[in-house]
């Protein structure tokens, strides 16, 4: 087998790749985030490469992927590992159950972590003909990964983005937590439904409406934008009207310094029954601990909303306002996000853990994403 330096040519949906004693690591968002705010929630969601996939073209009938996963665990918690997507020629022709790795395990009724040192994991393909092809490994959305060494019994060349680049920011749910793989993240879904490149900066428990992450996009080559904000700041009940209101404006202010006309949608929160008319924070329901479904719940006083607090029918009407009220940006966008996923298709698909929609509501979000933004009328339909 012949072994390819991994580089940032065969690697999309990342900000950088860092060099590491075992291989090489994908980070979402720049060194400089990492310094600025070395948060340990966004340090392990902007490590782990949702929206990431190693892409190239290929003559070898085998291929392989040697990754050291690190995956974070919860004690009394069940999470799944993660997958390898691996599609030729945009078929899926392998998805890989990851084994071994790194654990983290976390003590939520005390914050105490134990750690535990695993083996790495390889991914192998075989059977794929001595023909030209295209290789698109998906890497997992759920778990950090190290890239130890890519080999196939052929020449790996890197290839070209095609396509329009489509950047997304967003929460959890962006980021793909439920979902089934990696590749059935709902951006993923609607990416490749569209044939369009992703960079996905869905982060899990981190769509606050930073400024940094403004500062990211904004220094981000994009065709297309979408930035999906609310369901964080009432969970962890992180604002009052007052500040956030200001400070999404201060947000797309930052977008528009460097993509001044590039297509924009501001997509409010899909619908979760716990935070529609009750504030946060929200909290993990502790008599679920040891069950096979941890659930979340809300914790705020619905009279509070009074005072300012926020809710998620709220977050929706403040942000259709604040759309209208930039009416002079002809490509700035308002998506309610219950047009994605309602009341009605809670009913039907709910929510596993009150919070995060499942692998088939994924889909389903995907779809109906890429059939509003991606249609021929659609925000981001090409011109």
């Amino acid at each position: 087998m012949i072994e390819t330096k991994i580089t940032t040519e065969l690697v999309r949906g990342v900000a950088e790749l860092e060099l590491t004693e075992r291989g090489i690591r994908p980070h979402r968002l720049p060194a400089w985030v990492r310094q600025q705010f070395p948060d340990g929630q966004l340090l392990a969601v902007e490590s782990q490469p949702s929206g990431v996939r190693i892409v190239f073209r290929t003559t070898a009938d085998a291929v392989q992927l040697e990754l050291h996963p690190t995956r974070l665990t919860y004690r009394g918690t069940n999470r799944p590992r993660g997958f390898v997507d691996v599609f030729v020629d945009g078929v899926l022709v392998l998805r890989d159950l990851l084994d071994g790795g790194d654990t983290i395990e976390v003590d939520l009724s005390d914050g105490s972590m134990t750690s535990q040192a695993g083996s790495a994991h390889v991914t192998s393909v075989a059977g794929l003909g001595t023909t030209d092809k295209r290789v698109e490994i998906w890497l997992p959305h759920n778990e950090t990964v190290e890239l130890v060494a890519l080999r196939a019994d052929g020449p790996i060349e890197s290839e070209s983005a095609s396509s329009r680049l489509w950047v997304h920011h967003g929460s959890s749910i962006s980021h793909g937590s439920n979902a089934a793989a990696p590749s059935e993240i709902w951006p993923a879904v609607a990416s490749r439904s569209a044939g369009i490149e992703l960079r996905n900066l869905g982060l899990g428990g981190s769509a606050l409406v930073d400024p940094f992450l403004a500062r990211v996009i904004r220094d981000s080559p994009a065709d297309v934008i979408s930035v999906k904000l609310g369901i964080n700041v009432v969970n962890l009940d992180a604002m009052r009207l007052r500040a956030f209101v200001p400070a999404v404006h201060g947000f797309l202010d930052t977008i528009r310094d460097g993509h001044p006309d590039v297509p924009l949608v501001v997509i409010s929160p899909i619908f979760c029954g716990i935070h529609e008319h009750t504030p946060g924070p929200g909290a993990i329901d502790t008599s679920t601990f040891g069950t096979d479904q941890v659930r979340f719940l809300a914790t705020g006083n619905p009279a509070d909303v009074a005072s300012g607090r926020l809710t998620l029918a709220v977050i929706r009407r403040e942000l259709r306002s604040l759309v209208e009220r930039r009416a002079d940006d002809s490509a700035l966008h308002y998506l309610d996000g219950t047009d994605l996923y309602g009341a009605s298709d809670a009913e039907r698909l709910p929510l596993p853990d009150g919070l995060h929609p499942g692998p088939e509501a994924h889909r389903l979000i995907g779809e109906r994403f890429a059939t509003y933004a991606f249609g021929a009328d659609g925000p981001f339909a090409p011109v």
